[in-house]
């Protein structure tokens, strides 16, 4: 595993159809080249990812989504109001797009978006295409938000690192689909909330129930999950737990505590979440309890991974 700030050399590996792992503003990305059945095929087998769980693909600009999917209004809008970001749009696929079905997860609808981090900028104009980067983590475990996590997951793995520092995110991108016809459908919630989307003029509409037919990644029940077992909205803990913190009376007892913001701040609380679910997730513990989150603004995110991350198991 080589960690790296040389975007020639993670550029060379895309194109030889090997893996990379690149920093977003959300979290660290494993990224293969989206139009290679192979390296989006190394991407499923390296995470034990889901074949009918489907990828982002990062492209550099509006120009290029426009190439792989079929453009509409309500995209420019929310492209032009939140890209570069995190912010990713789920639309048709163009009649003789080149990415590779398996990205789509077989269906005939791509979720795509432009990054705001200036490293996968970089690869991204350099390299030209579409990449598909999904988070640098063993499917349905805790994303990684510094190189050390990807670390972790992947210690023995032939992967060049981008070195792109902490994620100021901290949180996966919102997931809009702009393809049902019925206006902005959220599909995952994240730091582009509904307020600040229907500040814009647009409105938001209720998804629909899960039929199956996944559009987006972050849709399956139990994701973002640690080793532990996750338990929520406590107001008291054993003193055999660890406990997840939020705001400036922390519940008293907990084996170790850690703050997702003392200031009840949600965005602090959105940049600290999986790398403090990270180190709570010990054996030492029995379990992570974790304090109510304000349904509100990123607070909707922040619930939504929780209760993924407390999901019963299969």
């Amino acid at each position: 595993m080589i960690v790296s700030h040389d975007i020639d050399a993670a550029v060379a590996r895309l194109r030889e159809g090997r893996l990379i792992v690149m920093p977003t503003e959300t979290v660290y990305g494993l990224a293969g080249d989206a139009c290679s059945d192979e390296a989006v095929a190394q991407i499923f087998a390296l995470k034990g990812r889901p074949s009918f769980n489907p990828l982002i693909v990062h492209v550099r600009d509006v120009s290029v989504a426009a190439a792989y999917v079929q453009w509409n209004d309500l995209a420019a809008r929310l492209a032009g109001a939140f890209w570069p970001g995190p912010l990713t749009l789920v639309l048709p696929r163009q009649e003789h797009c080149p990415i590779s079905y398996l990205a789509s997860a077989g269906g005939d609808t791509l979720a795509i978006r432009v990054p705001a981090h200036p490293v996968a900028q970089a690869v991204l104009e350099a390299f030209g295409g579409g990449i598909a980067a999904p988070s640098a983590n063993r499917s349905g475990k805790i994303s990684p938000t510094m190189v050390a996590h990807v670390q972790f997951e992947f210690p023995d793995r032939d992967l060049l690192i981008l070195e792109g520092g902490a994620c100021d995110v901290g949180i996966e991108s919102t997931v809009v689909d702009c393809a049902s016809g019925d206006g902005a459908v959220i599909l995952r919630p994240g730091s582009i909330t509904q307020e600040m989307i229907t500040a814009q003029g647009i409105d938001v509409c209720e998804a629909a129930a899960h039929s199956g037919d996944f559009k987006s990644p972050g849709m399956l029940a139990s994701h973002y999950a640690p080793n532990l077992a996750v338990r929520l909205n406590v107001d008291q803990v054993q003193p055999d737990e660890a406990l997840l913190a939020f705001g400036d009376s922390p519940v008293a007892g907990a084996a170790k505590t850690l703050n997702l913001s003392e200031s009840y701040d949600l965005v602090q609380a959105a940049g600290r979440l999986f790398a403090y679910l990270r180190e709570l997730d010990q054996p030492s513990f029995s379990r992570i309890a974790v304090m109510p989150i304000p349904m509100e603004g990123l607070g909707v995110a922040i619930n939504d991974r929780l209760r993924r991350a407390a999901a019963e198991r299969s």
